[in-house]
């Protein structure tokens, strides 16, 4: 099984690109401020579950990345509401859309790291 064939993987790259086209239509002084800081945080969700799924036989060091997947998944929460609370972002449609599909990751990153700590080498 490979990195790609984990469904949290799978919903962050979508986040990635819905993020990264989101950016483009920012005005142009947000797209290499908040837009760059999203673009970035979106991307190591990605990145972070990738490197962790590679340490995947070291129970604690597989943990801590899916850990920090997660924080990186908050911040980029974060940054998608301070863009749109300061009028950057004004589509709340395409907004709330993104934060659904931010939040989803969340969760099942919840869920798949209690699970690591339950079944640890059923991960495979």
């Amino acid at each position: 099984m490979s990195y790609r064939n984990l469904e949290i993987w799978q919903l962050a790259r979508e986040v990635v690109i819905e993020i990264h086209k989101m950016t483009l239509t920012l005005p142009k002084f947000e797209q290499f401020e908040e837009g760059q800081q999203i673009r970035r945080s979106s991307k190591s969700v990605k990145s972070t579950i990738v490197e962790g799924y590679g340490r995947r036989r070291y129970k604690n060091e597989f943990i801590k990345f899916l850990v920090y997947a997660h924080a990186s998944n908050d911040e980029t929460i974060d940054h998608l509401e301070t863009i749109f609370e300061t009028g950057s972002m004004t589509d709340e449609l395409l907004f709330n859309a993104l934060k659904e599909k931010l939040d989803k990751p969340g969760r099942k990153l919840n869920s798949f790291i209690q699970s690591v700590e339950r079944e640890h080498m059923s991960v495979k």
